[in-house]
């Protein structure tokens, strides 16, 4: 790697002045983002600015993303640079920078932030780039944020790198809502007895007072934030008692699968099928899709990589799991505990149309 001199991350006006003699190319990683828009724009004046001659913007796309999950996915990201290759020729009409455009990373395992600074500093030592403008909300892995990370790592390797600027719309909605006693005493009863269990319904007097003194402080503190809509009695019984008969055949569904994972482990020829899958639920709401997104997890056979509002993405291991998964056992069980019998009845995945193995032609099996 070339020699860099090291500047401090997010420092846009020391590194503009340390770098204003510099003709050298500026590197934009890009992804979607509700900020790459002014990110470009403020990239071409850095770079029209400097004197630097051009503008470098990489989209790093994972080997697993292309190749394991979604084939289109390289196609989408190849538009997503020529839409950013045309926002850049629109803030420099005259044509005076080069833009180049180009996909990293596709034959490489990216996880970490540590990944993605290693590629971009490859591509930038390749290029003879020592600057990077960073879009503040570049997240390529769509879940958690990297970006602190990744601008340390690049700092730490000698290359100058600041954030794009832009302004965050502040978000007003209200933190405390409407509470009521039944928020509280359901808090405060759910507090003591986790409390008891966790010292192992020893019911001692001291237990019952610290229980009780503990429950008082977190229901007092969190009933208007984890409770905020109000409770119904009946409603809250009956789900209550849908609740528990879904626990044993959770249970059940756990059992069996492990059963049917072990047998393909322990047999000779292995007839396992990892298939990463997506399917469209038929469940609302904050609670049913945890309760759903967790229940697939715990079933051996099936994990939850990622939920996008009621689109699943789930990884199956062998052809057992994916066809209960594409049948809808468990988000059937799912909606009788939340919406009730009639909820139950609903078409499964197959039937809707609404599964498919991801990287197949067949979007549905």
């Amino acid at each position: 790697m070339a020699d860099h001199e090291s500047a401090p991350v997010g420092d846009a006006d020391a590194d503009a002045d340390a770098d204003a003699d510099s003709d050298g190319p500026i590197l934009v990683p890009v992804g979607e983002s509700v900020s790459l828009r002014t990110t470009v724009a403020h990239a071409i004046d850095v770079a029209s600015d400097g004197d630097r001659g051009g503008v470098h913007f990489v989209a790093p796309v994972p080997l697993h993303d292309i190749d394991d999950v979604d084939p289109s996915v390289r196609e989408a990201t190849q538009e997503l640079l020529e839409r950013v290759e045309a926002w850049a020729a629109e803030d420099d009409p005259e044509g005076a920078l080069t833009v180049e455009t180009a996909i990293i990373g596709a034959d490489e395992y990216l996880f970490g932030p540590d990944d993605y600074a290693a590629v971009l500093a490859a591509y930038a030592d390749e290029h003879g780039i020592d600057r990077l403008v960073i879009d503040p909300e570049y997240n390529p892995r769509g879940n958690a944020s990297i970006i602190q990370s990744m601008e340390a790592e690049l700092a730490s390797l000698g290359f100058a790198v600041e954030e794009a600027p832009f302004a965050r719309r502040v978000r007003r909605g209200r933190f405390l809502q409407r509470g009521g006693r039944a928020q509280f005493l359901t808090l405060f009863g759910v507090s003591f007895l986790f409390y008891q269990l966790l010292g192992g319904f020893a019911m001692t007097r001291f237990d019952l007072l610290t229980g009780a003194a503990s429950a008082v402080i977190v229901s007092a503190m969190l009933y208007r934030v984890s409770l905020g809509d109000r409770l119904r009695v009946a409603a809250l019984a009956r789900r209550s008692a849908r609740l528990v008969l879904f626990v044993p055949y959770l249970l059940y569904e756990i059992i069996v699968s492990n059963l049917l994972v072990s047998y393909a482990i322990l047999h000779p020829k292995l007839p396992i099928e990892p298939r990463m899958t997506e399917v469209r639920t038929a469940v609302w709401g904050s609670m049913p899709i945890t309760t759903l997104a967790n229940s697939i997890t715990l079933t051996p056979g099936t994990l939850s990589v990622l939920v996008d509002g009621r689109i699943f993405t789930v990884h199956t291991l062998v052809p057992t799991a994916r066809e209960g998964l594409f049948d809808g056992s468990l988000e059937r069980a799912v909606r009788f505990v939340f919406y009730g019998r009639a909820a139950a009845g609903i078409a499964t995945p197959r039937e809707r149309g609404d599964c498919r193995i991801l990287g197949e032609e067949d979007e549905t099996e």
